[in-house]
């Protein structure tokens, strides 16, 4: 029963495509009442109504007076989720300020922005639960990916700085960091002969990572078996950071 979600509100920022979509299908599984959101109102809609008891609030996560009305609207989040995320790919010297600044908005400011803003209601509630999506790159650098990686290590400590300020109010916040998984936004890469094979010859699982493989990180996470957990990252990573 520790695993129950039900009477339990979840935002999954991010969450009308890939790793959001899973992670809010399986605390919808475990009982939560999910709130889709994402940036399209339509797309939001039409997500929430294919999960169970779910609602959609479309607002843009990097945007600070959006997620203040947007998070208030809600009333109370017991469970967040900060997942939305983008990623481009080409070297340090190609990068403008404007692409730098938009990669790190969207995978580091905006948890910052939405935590802030769903925090409150925790610390008079006295519980909550707080799950950062950081990743492998929050450990480990690969050449073109910079602005990721800065963004998912700062989300990272961002995690443990979140333990120390309101451990002491009942709220546990975590992270999963997930390795390469097959979703919409990896195409280049799962369609890149040598890159596929790389990957597979280095992840002692040998295969790509599949949404579903969240569900179990993600309910922990959100649920009462992780009370005494705190501002730890769990690698869901088939075992790619394990190895060298």
């Amino acid at each position: 029963m520790s695993f129950d979600l039900s009477g339990r509100s979840a935002l999954v920022t991010g969450s009308t495509r890939g790793l959001g979509l899973a992670m809010a299908r399986a605390l919808a599984e475990a009982g939560a009442r999910v709130v889709v959101n994402g940036r399209s109102e339509e797309a939001a809609t039409e997500v929430a109504a294919s999960i169970d008891g779910a609602v959609a609030a479309a607002f843009d996560v990097t945007d600070e007076s959006a997620v203040a009305a947007g998070v208030a609207a809600l009333g109370a989040v017991d469970v967040l989720v900060n997942n939305a995320g983008i990623g481009l790919r080409k070297p340090i010297l190609g990068f403008s300020l404007e692409e730098w600044k938009r990669v790190v908005d969207t995978n580091l400011t905006s948890a910052f922005l939405v935590s802030r803003a769903a925090a409150p209601g925790m610390i008079e509630r006295g519980s909550g639960k707080i799950v950062n999506i950081c990743s492998v790159t929050s450990e480990l650098a690969r050449e073109t990916t910079a602005p990721y990686a800065a963004a998912k290590g700062g989300l990272k400590m961002l995690t443990r700085a979140m333990c120390a300020e309101w451990a002491r109010h009942g709220i546990q916040a975590n992270a999963i960091a997930p390795g390469y998984f097959d979703t919409d936004l990896t195409q280049a890469l799962t369609a890149d002969a040598a890159f596929d094979a790389w990957l597979r010859a280095r992840v002692p699982a040998g295969r790509w990572g599949v949404p579903a493989d969240l569900a179990g990180a993600v309910v922990f996470f959100a649920s009462s078996a992780s009370d005494y957990v705190n501002g730890q990252i769990l690698y869901v990573d088939g075992g790619l950071t394990a190895v060298v």
